[in-house]
């Protein structure tokens, strides 16, 4: 068992990076730590499972745009390209699989 502190984790620079929290074979755990204007461009992937734990943004799955915000948790389809772009600060963690 790993317990993760993600208040520890979020941290938020000039430029994007995720914070990688895990990542084995089969998965990768990304924390997506955003300030406003900052995205990530769409992109094909394996499955997907975003959940925002703070702030707001536009996500992009299969060309479809919609609001996101605290609480909200998107599934993206093996090979559906995905986006971010955050409207305000944001935070997010992402499951992805394959």
């Amino acid at each position: 068992m790993e317990l993760i502190d993600l208040k520890e984790r979020v941290g938020f620079s000039s430029e994007f990076t995720p914070r990688i929290l895990r990542v084995r074979p089969e998965y990768k755990v990304p924390l997506i730590c955003m300030e406003p204007g900052q995205e990530i461009p769409a992109h094909p992937s394996g499955t997907g499972i975003f959940y925002f734990i703070s702030g707001k943004g536009v996500m992009t799955v299969g060309g479809k745009a919609v609001e996101v915000g605290a609480g909200d948790m998107v599934f993206a389809e093996k090979g559906e390209t995905r986006g971010i772009k955050a409207t305000e600060r944001l935070t997010a963690f992402a499951v992805s699989l394959g």
